[in-house]
């Protein structure tokens, strides 16, 4: 009986002693166990334990300034991944949208409102390079141009759609070859060649996939153009 009255004794004098520790680090006593209250309290820079990174327009990693419109563009992978487009955080064209395939995936965008004007899929393996030329010849100045490849784009581009692209600020559509990956946005009227393009060559030597280069991803920010521009 007494063993067990000692014992009662010293956990009711252990609970009180660690009552008193902590809630002297909670309310801020510095001068005691300042290791304990270290590890109890966060520094006041870091971030809640809660706090998700925040997400932009297209999952870029940062938001575009005033005035421009967000844009990423993921060419397809081979011929079984297909390509991504995606515009103000719309994703214009992809697989889940059922709307992208063989050959050039096109969307058209206002440029001075950022309203989807139109988006279709052109097969330049085995379609007609004229219903492409139908699409892309009547455009008017302002209109911007999203391109991504997939599986080939290339075998029926004749030199008046290269002659289009290149006028819309392409630099890599003069070349594009059998399965090259290319992704692009462009502008009609635009006066110097467009800073948004990437192309990657088909080459046994390089190629990431077994006939197929790698797919090209392409993101950022293009200015909004204004009715004075057009």
């Amino acid at each position: 009986m007494r063993l067990a009255g000692s014992l009662r004794i010293v956990v009711i004098a252990l609970c009180v002693g660690l009552t008193w520790i902590l809630a002297s680090v909670m309310l801020g006593n510095q001068g005691a166990f300042p290791r304990i209250q270290k590890l109890l309290t966060r520094p006041e820079n870091s971030p809640a334990p809660d706090a998700k990174p925040k997400r932009h327009k297209c999952g870029l990693p940062q938001a575009c300034p005033d005035q421009h419109f967000s844009f990423r563009v993921v060419s397809g992978a081979a011929n079984v991944i297909g390509p991504k487009l995606c515009f103000e955080d719309r994703m214009v064209m992809s697989s889940v949208q059922n709307n992208v395939g063989r050959g050039l995936n096109v969307v058209l965008i206002n440029g001075v409102n950022g309203e989807l004007i139109d988006a279709q899929n052109f097969d330049l393996w085995a379609g007609d390079v004229n219903d492409l030329l139908k699409f892309i010849r009547p455009l008017y100045d302002g209109t911007l141009i999203m391109v991504a490849s997939y599986d080939d784009a290339a075998t029926k581009m004749n030199e008046e759609a290269r002659k289009i692209f290149m006028d819309l600020g392409s630099t890599a559509a003069k070349e594009l070859a059998f399965r090259d990956s290319w992704v692009f946005l462009g502008a009609k009227g635009i006066e110097d060649k467009s800073p948004f393009e990437l192309h990657m060559k088909n080459s046994k030597a390089t190629n990431k996939y077994e006939g197929w280069p790698e797919a090209l991803e392409l993101e950022g920010c293009v200015p909004a153009r204004t009715n004075e521009t057009l």
